[in-house]
C-alpha cells in the first residue's frame, strides 16, 4: 500500500496537490487527524475496493499531541510495510501574506484567536517544523502556478518508486532568493558572466553562444568538475540513508546563464549513472526528466541578468 501525506503551510497549495493525486486515482482525504492514519490504513487495506494508493493532508489544525506523536505514527506505519511519502509544501512568508490579502481569506489559525496574519503564519511554521524535518520531499511553491504544482506532484510523487532516489538538479538566480526546497546549494557567481556582453545577454546557458563563451574559461571547467566530483562522492551515502529525494541547486545572479549551463552539464552526466534525474531551471520555467539520450530543447530568450 502507498500512502502519501501532504502537509505544509496554509496557502501553499496542499488542496491542489491532494486534488492532483485524486485525479490520477488516489483515494484522497483532506485534513485528516494524524491519530487516525493507522485506522485509515487498516480500513482501506481490508475494504472490498482494495485501495492501494492513499493521499491525505495533515495540517496545523491537528491537536498538539497528535503532531508531537507524528514521527512515531509514521515509523509504525512503515514497520507495517506501508510505503509512506511525506510531502511538505512551503512558500515564502511574504508571498503567503500577499495571497491571503488578495483573496481576503482567513488563515485557519486566526479563527477564534487574536493572532494577526503574520503571527499565524509564524506559529504554523513552528508547529509543523517536526513534519518538515521528516519530509521526503519539500516543494517550494512560491513561484509555481497551479498547473506547475499539479505537474510536479504527478511527475515526482505519483511516479516515484519506494526503492529509488530521485535526484533533481536545479538552476536559480540569487536575485530571486535561494530555493526553499534545495538540499545542497552551490554558488556560481564568481565565474565570468556573459551578461556583460550585449550580444549574449538575451541568450541562456542552453544556447551554443553561451556554452562557447563559458567553455573558454578554465575556471568554469574547474567548478563543474568540483561540483560533479562532490555529488558523485556523496550521492551513494544519501542513497544508502534511504533518502527518497535530493535536490542539488546551482545559483548565479539571475539564473539565466552560468547556473543553467552548469546544471545542464551536471544533470546529463549524472543521468548516465542515476536512473531518476530531473532537471529544473527555475527562472526559465523548465522542469524535465533527463534520460540517457535526452535532448535539451532550446529555452526562450530572456534579458535578465545572470
Amino acid at each position: 500500500m502507498q500512502l502519501v501525506i501532504i502537509s505544509g503551510r496554509s496557502g501553499s497549495g496542499k488542496s491542489i496537490a491532494l486534488q492532483a493525486l485524486e485525479d490520477i486515482g488516489y483515494y484522497a482525504i483532506d485534513n485528516l487527524p494524524a491519530m487516525l492514519l493507522g485506522s485509515l490504513v487498516d480500513e482501506l487495506r481490508d475494504s472490498p475496493a482494495g485501495h492501494s494508493a492513499i493521499a491525505v493532508s495533515v495540517d496545523a489544525r491537528n491537536l498538539p499531541h497528535a503532531l508531537e506523536r507524528f514521527p512515531r505514527l509514521l515509523e509504525e506505519l512503515r514497520e507495517r510495510g506501508v510505503d509512506c511519502q511525506v510531502i511538505y509544501l512551503t512558500t515564502d512568508a511574504r508571498i503567503l501574506i500577499e495571497r491571503y490579502s488578495a483573496t481576503r481569506r482567513r488563515h485557519p489559525l486566526t479563527r477564534g484567536s487574536n493572532m494577526t496574519l503574520k503571527e499565524a503564519i509564524e506559529t504554523e511554521h513552528a508547529t509543523l517544523s517536526g513534519i518538515r524535518n521528516l519530509a521526503d520531499l519539500v516543494i517550494d511553491t512560491s513561484r509555481l502556478s497551479v498547473h506547475d504544482l499539479r505537474g510536479r506532484i504527478a511527475d515526482q510523487v505519483a511516479s516515484h518508486r519506494a526503492d529509488q532516489l530521485t535526484l533533481t538538479v536545479e538552476s536559480f538566480g540569487f536575485k530571486g532568493g535561494v530555493p526553499l526546497d534545495a538540499d545542497i546549494v552551490f554558488d556560481a557567481r564568481c565565474l565570468p558572466n556573459p551578461y556583460w556582453d550585449p550580444r549574449l545577454r538575451s541568450a541562456t546557458g542552453r544556447d551554443a553562444s553561451i556554452i562557447e563563451f563559458l567553455e573558454q574559461y578554465p575556471l568554469v571547467e574547474a567548478m563543474h568538475s568540483d561540483i560533479l566530483n562532490w555529488v558523485e562522492r556523496w550521492l551513494p551515502a544519501y542513497r544508502d540513508s534511504h533518502r527518497s529525494y535530493l535536490t542539488v541547486a546551482i545559483g548565479c545572479t539571475g539564473g539565466q546563464h552560468r547556473s543553467v549551463y552548469l546544471a545542464e552539464r551536471l544533470a546529463h552526466h549524472l543521468a548516465q549513472q542515476q536512473p531518476d534525474v530531473r532537471l529544473r531551471h527555475r527562472e526559465l520555467g523548465i522542469h524535465t526528466p533527463i534520460g540517457h539520450e535526452a535532448e535539451s530543447p532550446q529555452a526562450p530568450p530572456t534579458s535578465k541578468e545572470s
